[in-house]
């Protein structure tokens, strides 16, 4: 019972939201609320899925290709950096104060802004998407580098310590026996990264100002900038921007569970 509690819970938003993307405008602004449209409504998918230049279409879907490039150049990014940081940080606890402090930083972006904005605008990199992952590489190599240290911490040394004894180098131990133990973990990883990239808005909205770079958290508030809001168009594009990450998680799901459950593993 609590769990179908829970599940009605965290699935009543996300099926009000695809309700309101089916609704005429009409059912929208009716008092008493019409709670399922008598008319079901997809035109609105067509709308944001157009190719139609100048249109809301292709500002969407330009968009949505600005966000999947983004989050996946940080997340890449971010992984690459994380792997050596978090298993040289594991491996050697006496330096374990450095992550904690690095992890800091990720609690001030409204302070860190300002450097940022003139550092991407002295590269030459504002309103570009390679700028844009530049800066989400500063919010996610911390958090992946955090979260793959209790990874490798799960994994006993002493593994590590039997192939080198047998004979393996430091790279072949950590290509052969570590990563392999480690993937669950960075599976898990790779995921929360993708889903922070792509949820960004903040810094999204400073450093971008049209569709070369501009993410799809900026152009849904685009969407409800105007004096009239289309409430359904709205949550058309809340729907189709959820797609990609639930679709993400879905086939990586089994890696999900391993990778929160990795603590578990004895030495």
């Amino acid at each position: 019972m609590p769990a179908l509690l829970l599940a009605v819970i965290i699935l009543a938003p996300v099926v009000w939201l695809f309700i309101m993307s089916i609704s005429p405008a009409a059912d929208l602004t009716a008092k008493p609320l019409v709670w399922w449209p008598q008319t079901v409504d997809f035109s609105r998918y067509g709308i944001l899925l157009s190719s139609v230049e100048n249109s809301a279409g292709a500002a969407f879907v330009a968009s949505l290709v600005n966000s999947i490039l983004v989050a996946g150049m940080a997340t890449v990014a971010a992984l690459v950096l994380a792997i050596p940081a978090a298993w040289a940080v594991s491996r050697t606890p006496s330096v374990g104060w450095s992550l904690y402090m690095v992890i800091a930083t990720y609690m001030l972006p409204v302070a860190l802004a300002v450097p940022l904005y003139f550092g991407l605008a002295h590269l030459g990199l504002l309103n570009s998407v390679f700028g844009l992952a530049l800066v989400y590489l500063t919010i996610l190599a911390p958090f992946t580098t955090w979260l793959m240290k209790s990874g490798f911490d799960a994994i006993p040394k002493e593994i590590e310590a039997a192939a080198m004894m047998d004979g393996a180098g430091l790279f072949a131990t950590l290509r052969i026996i570590t990563l392999p133990l480690a993937a669950p973990v960075m599976a898990t990883s790779a995921l929360f990264a993708f889903l922070l990239a792509w949820d960004e808005f903040f810094y999204a909205l400073l450093f971008t100002s049209d569709l070369r770079a501009k993410t799809l958290t900026v152009a849904i508030a685009d969407l409800a900038g105007g004096r009239v809001s289309d409430y359904g168009l709205i949550a058309t594009a809340g729907v189709l921007a959820a797609l990609p990450p639930v679709v993400i998680g879905l086939v990586m799901q089994r890696a999900l569970i391993s990778g929160l459950t990795s603590g578990g593993v004895k030495g």
